[in-house]
């Protein structure tokens, strides 16, 4: 694909375990004798949270909000559904910026190093650039510009989402790549003109429960961003 000249990727799921980082740090902040609480599906609750309270940015009846904003409204509903009301407020948030703290799957740091041999590399993210920032310092992501929600003020599915990620780089869309191992994710990249790469994530909500394969046309189909720099042929 001579074309493309940027990629850009989903972070949460693509690039970082949201669901294993979240859970680790809601045990060790929230634990305590005699508490029964299944972590991981407190992550999943969190993470349930997550597209119902970016929709009233979408639709117009809320104003952007930053990501880290809707995580802290959202943290406090299921804290109050786990029975964890008692949490106190400097403890509420330390937890919300477990976000910033989230792992990398093990193939990440070493791909975006060979992709960037060829490409420039960019997360187009619902997350906030703060977060984005704290992630690739944690991680050791290297990224050529930070673009996605908060540059263009809306929240992906939206095509601004992209087709400001892609301007950013002087790009046509279709000089864009759009990561990611979510299908939605992709369908709606595709629908803005961009390019397509799907990269498979099974373990994202579990041992086995992430997508394993592309739901929807994409341009290339890989297992990991290892991978996908050997497909492009990156030193």
């Amino acid at each position: 694909m001579p074309d493309v000249r940027v990629l850009l990727f989903d972070v949460f799921g693509t690039l970082v375990d949201w669901r294993g980082s979240i859970a680790r740090e809601a045990g060790d902040l929230l634990s305590s004798p005699g508490l029964a609480i299944d972590w991981e599906g407190f992550a999943d609750a969190w993470r349930d949270q997550y597209q119902p309270a970016m929709e009233p940015v979408r639709s117009g009846r809320l104003p952007f909000t930053r990501l880290d904003v809707l995580h802290r409204r959202n943290l406090d509903v299921v804290l109050h559904r786990f029975g964890l009301d008692h949490i106190d407020e400097s403890t509420r948030i330390e937890l919300n910026l477990a976000w910033h703290r989230l792992d990398a799957w093990p193939d990440v740091a070493p791909g975006l190093a060979r992709l960037r041999t060829v490409f420039r590399l960019a997360p187009c993210s619902n997350g906030n650039i703060s977060l984005m920032v704290d992630l690739a310092r944690r991680n050791g992501f290297i990224w050529d510009a930070i673009v996605g929600a908060e540059l263009a003020r809306d929240y992906k599915p939206k095509p601004i989402v992209y087709l400001s990620s892609a301007a950013a780089f002087d790009c046509e869309p279709a000089q864009a790549m759009m990561v990611a191992a979510h299908s939605s994710d992709l369908a709606a990249a595709a629908a803005a003109g961009l390019r397509t790469a799907f990269v498979a994530r099974p373990d994202e909500h579990g041992r086995g429960k992430g997508e394993t394969r592309a739901g929807v046309p994409v341009d290339i189909s890989v297992p990991s961003l290892v991978a996908l720099a050997d497909h492009f042929g990156c030193a």
